[in-house]
């Protein structure tokens, strides 16, 4: 290929140049994939700030595999990586999803304990948040109750995103199996 008078090399030369590390390779390759991968991942989530995030995942994984297995079609694994990142995206957007629900199910109970119920619950949930290690609960409030997201949090507390998102993601865990066990002794009891 040819631009100006300057040969443009092809994905398969820029991969084995990338393969033994050079940044310059992955520059070319970046430039000429980024956009692809960030519209594929926007048209699937309808958000900017998300779907840049995968793509960035997405280089990264290209970088740190490059040097590690052969690529033999690299837009198609862009493709399936973005695929992918957007679905473990959803997947941890779902288990984020699940809190709330736990919640509005008590808001909408029925009967005159209803109200003492949903307190109650409310209650277990703020206690249980404190049992949280520190730094996971300092995340845990920033992102719900102040509703900043990853990069701000980040920001503000002065570390990586993807720690941002990791101790989020154990929060959470922590906290679903344990309203779980909660939100079954309320409904429990409400029978009684």
């Amino acid at each position: 290929m040819e631009q100006e008078g300057h040969l443009i090399p092809a994905d398969t030369e820029l991969l084995l140049r990338l393969g033994n590390g050079d940044k310059h390779a992955f520059d070319i390759l970046y430039n000429r994939y980024w956009k692809q991968v960030f519209n594929a991942a926007y048209k699937r989530l309808g958000d900017r700030e998300q779907a840049q995030d995968i793509a960035q995942d997405v280089f990264i994984q290209l970088w740190t595999r490059a040097s590690k297995a052969p690529i033999d079609n690299l837009s198609g694994y862009l493709m399936v990586a973005t695929r992918n990142g957007v679905f473990k995206k959803m997947e941890k957007e779902a288990k984020y999803s699940a809190l709330p629900e736990s919640v509005h199910q008590m808001e909408s109970a029925t009967g005159a304990d209803s109200g003492v119920l949903h307190q109650e619950f409310l209650f277990a949930f703020q206690a249980l948040i404190e049992t949280l290690p520190p730094q996971q609960r300092l995340i845990f409030k920033m992102r719900f109750e102040e509703e900043l997201n990853s990069h701000q949090i980040a920001e503000k507390l002065e570390i990586s995103v993807k720690t941002v998102r990791n101790q989020l993601g154990k929060a959470l865990a922590t906290l679903r199996s344990s309203l779980l066990l909660i939100h079954v002794l309320l409904f429990l009891y409400e029978g009684r």
